[in-house]
């Protein structure tokens, strides 16, 4: 794979801290805006890439990239995929998808009409404890309850109530705590139980933004309960319960260094099949393993799971009046 990054900020960072670990993907072309030139020029030369550009018309037609790693703002997801996509570049875009299920569902028919793969990047979907947690669901019995809490106070926060805006907390962007932590949490849930029967959201709303909420997902015969919060915190709990036992994280589903299993006649396991890498490691070296060998259906399966999350956050952001202009272009 043969990388262009559009982007500079701290998931860009992170990603350079692990991707020479994997050294079939080769960095060709990093890109961004003038203001950033500075920082760009840095990144290139402390970690190879052959070239840098100040505008995204380059790195789109640089015909050594064969793969964009689109890392920008949420809201400005959408048009930068589509544009490489329309020139036939594979897309690795990160979380969230995209402000709406349109824009999804518009991007994943673009990527099968072209043949290109296009992957969002979330990480709990790719670890090796998820797959475990996964497989020890049966042991539970039947689930009866699911309660996941993302909630980690925002240095940003204490900007927003002081009148400056930054992106995470601008609707306008397609920020708040849904589309930042949540969506986590969505996912989770999505990839070990599918897509719900019904989606509820009640957020905290200030400036036209959700800073915390509750997201409610009814499976009919199990309920579940996912919040997200930046402008509160408080010490992470994620549990399955089922009526054989139960699994409990301590942290974030976005990394799940590890898990308990409570059952009820009193056998209790701890477990880690995670590898002690970058939490960003396993699903860069999915999609490798993916690109070189052409397997276009897993792409496309996982890309069906992403409509599922992209339509969850939809409904439940337009159900509680959380509106981004991607919302006005067009409705469910």
């Amino acid at each position: 794979m043969k990388l262009g990054i559009v982007g500079s900020g701290m998931i860009v960072r992170d990603l350079l801290s692990f991707i020479h670990d994997i050294p079939s993907i080769e960095l060709i072309h990093i890109s961004g805006t003038k203001r950033s030139e500075d920082i760009l020029k840095d990144i290139y030369e402390k970690h190879g890439f052959q070239r840098y550009s100040t505008s995204y018309d380059d790195l789109l037609n640089d015909k050594e990239v064969d793969t964009i790693y689109v890392a920008l703002p949420n809201h400005l997801h959408y048009q930068y995929t589509k544009q490489a996509l329309e020139v036939y570049k594979n897309v690795i875009l990160e979380k969230p998808l995209t402000s709406t299920i349109e824009e999804a569902k518009e991007l994943m028919q673009l990527a099968v009409k072209n043949k290109v793969f296009l992957w969002e990047a979330i990480t709990n979907q790719y670890l090796p404890n998820f797959y475990k947690i996964k497989e020890l669901l049966p042991t539970l019995g039947n689930i009866k309850i699911v309660e996941c809490n993302y909630s980690q106070y925002s240095s940003r926060y204490n900007a927003f109530k002081e009148g400056n805006i930054l992106p995470a907390f601008d609707y306008t962007k397609s920020g708040g705590a849904l589309m930042d932590l949540n969506i986590y949490n969505i996912h989770f849930v999505v990839g070990l139980f599918g897509k719900p029967m019904n989606v509820e959201y009640y957020p905290n709303i200030e400036k036209g933004i959700d800073t915390s909420g509750i997201l409610i997902l009814d499976y009919d015969t199990f309920k579940c309960v996912c919040i997200g919060s930046k402008d509160c915190k408080a010490p992470l709990s994620n549990n399955i319960q089922g009526d054989k036992g139960c699994i409990h994280i301590r942290m974030p589903v976005s990394i799940i260094e590890q898990f308990d299993v409570f059952m009820n006649d009193g056998v209790n396991q701890t477990f880690n099949k995670n590898k002690d890498v970058h939490r960003m490691y396993e699903e860069f070296v999915a999609f490798e393993n993916m690109y070189q060998s052409n397997d276009y259906k897993q792409c496309y399966n996982m890309l069906e799971h992403s409509m599922v999350v992209a339509e969850i956050q939809t409904v439940a952001r337009r159900k509680a009046g959380v509106i981004f202009p991607a919302d006005n272009q067009t409705q469910l």
